[in-house]
């Protein structure tokens, strides 16, 4: 039985990975924004005992300090690093401001490598030693062909390099870190003209995970497994 970290598992995504790995029977540590807003994954933690939910808003710097004390010495087999926003979809090219786009770079690029430095004790502490981030084909430079969604682009670019200069320093320390698409789904963030479903995605990615090792470490991965360029 594996101990899971999972960012922003209030919905989509998040919540689906979390139905998966209960269901595998590992044990789950949740975080999540606001209780409004996590209905489901509080009545999921009160029928359930292998999963437990910690509070944490990754745009506060107070806020991931606390979740860090929380934590204490809990030994993490993998990190899954969700947490993350579009940002304004109107980005496009005469539309782009600075009060949007910095609070995009610090959830999605900033906060998840301050995070992985507060819980780096508990990962080297766990077994399987896995850092994961959920980034996006659109942070692809050489996939780009289609222009425009600067906030959105820059911000999972920025986390690509972030986590690939990640993947080199905590090599020789056997930890594993990789980065995942999840492809086009259906969440409140890939609306409903997406290409796939939730469970689908995520099946994809856990079995990317459970098959990675050092020798793989570094890589940006598709849902399917195949590696995205950078």
């Amino acid at each position: 039985m594996a101990r899971i970290l999972i960012t922003g598992a209030n919905r989509g995504l998040g919540l689906e990975f979390v139905e998966h790995y209960l269901e595998s029977g590992d044990s789950v540590i949740a975080t999540y924004r606001d209780e409004n807003s996590s209905i489901d994954l509080i009545e999921k933690s009160n029928e359930r005992s292998n999963l437990k939910l910690l509070q944490l808003d990754v745009s506060l710097n107070k806020s991931l300090n606390s979740f860090a004390e929380n934590l204490g010495d809990t030994p993490i087999d993998i990190f899954i690093n969700n947490a993350g926003v579009y940002g304004p979809r109107n980005s496009t090219f005469g539309n782009v401001d600075e009060e949007n786009w910095i609070p995009a770079i610090k959830i999605n690029a900033i906060a998840p490598i301050l995070l992985t430095q507060l819980i780096i004790k508990n990962i080297r502490l766990g077994a399987d030693k896995k850092l994961i981030y959920i980034t996006s084909k659109m942070g692809s430079i050489d996939d780009n062909k289609g222009g425009g969604a600067y906030v959105y682009r820059s911000s999972k670019t920025a986390l690509n390099a972030v986590v690939k200069s990640l993947s080199v320093d905590l090599e020789n320390e056997g930890i594993v870190v990789a980065l995942i698409h999840p492809g086009w789904v259906k969440t409140d963030m890939g609306g409903p003209n997406a290409l796939i479903e939730r469970d689908t995605s995520v099946r994809g990615m856990t079995e990317v995970i459970s098959n990675l090792d050092i020798t793989s470490t570094g890589n940006f991965y598709n849902y399917d497994g195949s590696i995205i360029p950078w």
